[in-house]
Parts: C-alpha cells; structure tokens; sequence
C-alpha cells in the first residue's frame, strides 16, 4: 500500500494504462478522479458528505453533546452548492469506470434523493435502492420526528443498455439460505472494537461505516482481482474489505488524518486465501460452449455414438455438428425433443458417451472446455 500525491499519481508507471492499485492518493476527490486514467475501475463505492444542514448543537436528554457530524467538509453554502458538487464528482466517476462496471452511493434523506436525480441527468442507469436498517440507530432526541433508522444506498450502471455488470445472484441467494436476497439491508452501525478512535478516544472519523455492509457490497457486485475505487475513502473501510476479499482498492483523501489512520488499518489485513474467496455461480454465468466445439477439440469424433440413460434412443455425431438418428436429424436439443416427443429437451444432459463402459452426459465434455478455458482466462 503507498499514499500518492496527485503529481506522483499522472507520474506513475503505467499510470495512462491503468490505476496505480492499492493506493490511497491524498487530494480533492474530482481533481484526484481527473488524474485517473479513463475506463480503469470495475466499481465504486461512495460515501460522500450528506449536507446535514445540522443547526446548532444537538444535545441528549442529559443536556450532554452529541457527537454530531459538523466537520467542514460535510457543509455548502446551498443546494446549488451541493448539486454542482456532487455533479462534478459523478462526471468524473463515470470517465473512469469501465464500460461493464457499477457505482453504489450511499446517503441520508437529506442528499439521496438530490444523487439520485444527477445520477439520472447523467444518463446512469439505476439497478435497485438498498435500505440499510440500522439495528442500533442512533435516537431522535427532540422527540419532534420518526427516528432515522436508515440509510439508502443506490446501484447504478452506466446506462440501460450496460451489458455484463457483475451480480454473484447465486451466491448473494446462497448467503440468504436459498433466497432470492431482498433489497433491505439489516447492520448495526459501526461501533465496539471496529471503531477507530484516536489517542484521545474519540472518533477517528465521524461517518465510519461497518465492515458488513461493504461486504455485502463487494462480494455482491465484484470478482476477485477486481478494483474497487472510493473516492471518499475517510477511515479505509472500502480498502480493508477489498483486500480482505482479495480485490484492489483506490482510494481518494484528502484529510491526512484519515489517511494515516485508514493506513494502519488496511496494513493489519490480511487477504483470504483461493478457497474463501471462490465465488458460486449458476449456469447463466457460465460461457457459453456450442455442441461443436467438443468436435473440434477431439473430445468427441464425427461418427461417435451417443444415447439416452437408458439405452432407448441413440445417435451418430455428424461433422457439422448435429446429430443423426435413422431419418430424424438436428441439434443435441431439437433431435433428443424429437425422439421423445415433446416440445423441448436439454441435449447436454440427456445424450450420454460411453467411458470406460460406463455412460456419462456430454454436459461432462462441456465441463472439461469450460474449465480449460476459466485457465487460459477466456
């Protein structure tokens, strides 16, 4: 991991050809973003400041302070203010994120619903809204509204016609006991031994937020070796967790204490070893592999014989790739729904070979390519 300034970010090697990967640059965030090359990160995490618009102290029943976020960073003069802000960083978040990549932002109800609508006038495409529910919210001590037990986040890609952005659905249902996962999000907020504080106990940054929801983030909408980029990256969750998840992190701060306190963090983590960080897939994800590719690998031969489990239907492996029985012809599919006379069949598991006298699925061949190419990374 190294902190880079701007001027050591456009100097790096290979800097026009890619991000300098586990890296934290200190800087304004848009100007940061500019010095990135374009189409260079899978996806981006944001946590940007909500404009509070917090007037006066807010004080508990005990009349004690509440640690509020009152930073300079969190604070516009105006809505105007606000909008051109976070219209600049999102510009500058779509010129580096590649074409098949995804962008979550999250807020509060003072600043979501103003990101929601500039994600639209940028022509970004919203996947869904995720409520985080917070299990320990913090109280509304006023009495004078419904406590905030909330926050929303939004997934966008590029536009509605982005094709190949990342969903691990399998494993996101896998996690959620065999359930579609929903859209509502349980986690408490950051607090215990995962809170960073300084020497004097207090708060290292006022807005951390937990390792559970990035979790749940990174492992739903990246792959390993993926790079995550935050360009509001405060204490480092986002860099802790894609190390740990075995993906590379960018992020972008500009408060140095942030940075040396999300520098000692992300140094203690250690990455997942290949076994943890596999992840489920069904059969969509999966390449697609035509009938005729085993022929032409030498897996099976023109004139090979193949037949159902058991035994009733059989057929001759043609040259051009479809299958031959008596008069009836055509694809593994079309001829084995022939055969049995119904509207569809799944060629790849009802048509078997016989190996060493015993009959397997050709779905076996297709395995054995699939495979071949996850290692030559086609």
């Amino acid at each position: 991991m190294s902190v880079l300034s701007l001027a050591e970010i456009q100097r790096a090697p290979g800097s026009k050809s890619g991000p300098v990967i586990d890296t934290i640059v200190k800087g304004d965030c848009v100007a940061a973003l500019e010095a990135l090359p374009e189409k260079s990160v899978d996806a981006i995490f944001a946590d940007p400041p909500y404009n509070l618009q917090l007037a006066g102290d807010l004080h508990r029943p005990d009349q004690s302070k509440v640690d509020a976020v009152d930073n300079d960073w969190d604070q516009f003069a105006s809505f105007k203010a606000y909008d051109a802000f976070t219209r600049a960083w999102l510009l500058a978040c779509r010129r580096v994120l590649k074409p098949a990549g995804t962008i979550w932002v999250i807020g509060s109800y003072h600043n979501i619903y103003r990101v929601g609508a500039i994600l639209q006038d940028l022509n970004f495409w919203i996947l869904n809204d995720i409520v985080w529910r917070k299990t320990n919210p913090m109280p509304n001590f006023r009495g004078r509204r419904f406590q905030n037990a909330h926050e929303t986040m939004i997934w966008a890609s590029l536009g509605q016609k982005a094709k190949g952005y990342t969903f691990n659905y399998e494993a996101m249902k896998a996690a959620n006991d065999d359930v579609q996962m929903r859209s509502d999000w349980l986690f408490p907020i950051c607090a215990g031994s995962e809170r960073l504080k300084g020497e004097d106990g207090k708060k290292a940054h006022p807005t951390q937020k937990p390792e559970a929801l990035l979790s749940r983030i990174i492992l739903s909408s990246t792959k390993p070796g993926d790079v995550v980029l935050d360009p509001f990256f405060g204490s480092g969750t986002t860099g802790a967790v894609a190390k740990r998840l075995g993906r590379h992190y960018v992020g972008i701060e500009r408060e140095q204490a942030y940075i040396d306190a999300a520098e000692a963090r992300i140094a203690d983590i250690k990455t997942l070893g290949k076994a943890e960080l596999t992840v489920m897939t069904g059969k969509k994800a999966e390449p697609r592999v035509a009938f005729n590719v085993l022929i032409d690998s030498g897996l099976l031969k023109p004139g090979a014989r193949l037949q159902c489990a058991k035994g009733r239907h059989n057929a001759v492996v043609r040259a051009d790739g479809t299958l031959s029985s008596g008069e009836e012809s055509g694809s593994i599919h079309r001829l084995g729904a022939k055969l049995q006379g119904l509207d569809a069949c799944n060629g790849w598991t009802f048509w078997h070979f016989e190996d060493a006298g015993e009959l397997k699925p050709i779905d076996a061949l297709r395995r054995i390519v699939r495979d071949e190419m996850a290692r030559s990374g086609a």
